[in-house]
């Protein structure tokens, strides 16, 4: 197989507390604000790699939800798929792979995080059950692409 056509998937959790909070963290890796997330290891359904991610980032247990939406970074090939998500279990805290983790306001992610994460969680909140698909660059909305 051509290794130009390889894909990776992730699977990112939004998950809203009481007053409509959105669970963010600050990544270890790159210091950016993103939502819980990440690849999808080949052995593991969609939930459960929802489940370690968010866990594994946040220390937070959650329910999977309706998919919300589909993501392509067409510079890096990372398609990554968002679901609304529960909070079962567990407390948010820093681990590892988080510098911080805080329960953010529609306006504070719209202001602080970058564009093109900042509309995951925008799409997220919109009172509809049809995924948006949208494509990025990293940091900025693409063009609709057919």
């Amino acid at each position: 197989m051509d290794l130009r056509y390889r894909h990776s998937v992730s699977v990112v959790a939004v998950v809203t507390d009481e007053l409509g909070r959105v669970l963010v963290m600050k990544r270890v890796d790159n210091g950016e604000w993103q939502l819980p997330g990440g690849v999808l290891r080949q052995d593991e359904t969609l939930g459960q790699g929802l489940i370690r991610e968010v866990r594994e980032e946040t220390g937070v247990q959650v329910r999977p939800g309706l998919l919300t939406g589909v993501y392509k970074n067409m510079k890096l090939g990372v398609v990554a798929l968002v679901f609304r998500a529960d909070m079962v279990g567990g407390e948010a805290h820093r681990t590892a792979r988080s510098e911080d983790v805080a329960w953010w306001t529609r306006e504070q992610v719209a202001e602080l995080m970058t564009p093109a994460f900042a509309l995951r969680i925008l799409d997220a909140l919109l009172d509809s059950d049809v995924p948006s698909v949208r494509h990025h660059d990293g940091v900025k909305l693409l063009d609709p692409i057919p």
